[in-house]
């Protein structure tokens, strides 16, 4: 009985570290890595400690093995959150509420893609794609959904 919950065990952990993902705060890194890699980015405006509909994309979408295997091939993820109940740093949080209202976000889960381009002066400018949320269905139709948005870049 030992042997099967320490298979069990063993098989869960490199499930699980088979679909970790890196998701970036900082958005001067993600942007370097975006021009660098010639991905887009997929900025995740969500409220992780409160947010109801937030948690349900993560569980449905966001933490399968569908989106990791999607996201590794095709953008840079950044996470930019808005929690209630968690402290967040300074920084961090004077970012995500600049990019919150450059992007008019009014409701979590907002997800948008965009392209960052490096001007002449060195200033970094962002080209939203377009933009979803929650939607019904698991990955598949998510991933519809988010592939009919990146493939604009291309």
């Amino acid at each position: 009985m030992k042997k099967i919950f320490l298979v069990l065990f063993l098989i869960s952990f490199s499930i699980n570290n088979a679909q970790e993902l890196t998701w970036h705060t900082d958005m001067n890194k993600a942007s370097e890595l975006s021009i660098k890699e010639k991905k887009p980015m997929l900025l995740f405006f969500t409220g992780s400690d409160w947010c109801g509909w937030c948690i349900r994309l993560q569980k449905e979408v966001l933490k399968t093995s569908e989106f990791g295997k999607w996201a590794k091939e095709n953008v840079i993820l950044v996470e930019l959150d808005f929690p209630r109940r968690t402290v967040q740093d300074a920084t961090i949080k004077a970012q995500n509420n600049q990019l919150q209202s450059m992007f008019q976000v009014r409701g979590y889960p907002t997800v948008w893609f965009v392209t960052p381009n490096k001007s002449d002066e060195g200033k970094m400018n962002l080209n939203g794609l377009g933009s979803t949320g929650y939607v019904a269905g698991g990955p598949e139709k998510w991933l519809a959904v988010a592939d009919g948005i990146v493939s604009k870049k291309k």
